[in-house]
């Protein structure tokens, strides 16, 4: 397996993921990225054609819907209830003085 990643790309990884990571830890972070390249190299090697790229794995559609007022009004049942009204609206007592 060739050296796909040089040891600046770990420091910089590390810098961006701000870790300090030991010489072990950067060497086990190189061989972990190296295995990732070769894995997707080898999906690479794959004949996609015919397929349709996706990008969900699941089918996505559109979880919208029109707002659509669907129980009316209600504002004279609602004001029924108030104690004292004045028009449309409850009246009540002034609270800040």
């Amino acid at each position: 397996m060739a050296n796909k990643i040089s040891d600046e790309t770990i420091e910089y990884v590390g810098i961006l993921a701000k870790l300090e990571l030991s010489d072990e830890e950067k060497e086990a972070a190189k061989e972990d990225m190296e295995k990732m390249l070769d894995y997707i190299d080898t999906l690479n090697e794959l004949d996609t054609s015919g397929i349709e790229p996706m990008s969900h794995v699941f089918p996505v559609n559109n979880v919208f819907r029109d707002d659509v007022v669907t129980n009316g009004d209600g504002r004279e049942e609602t004001l029924a209830n108030a104690p004292q009204r004045k028009e449309d609206t409850f009246e009540v007592p002034k609270t800040i003085g």
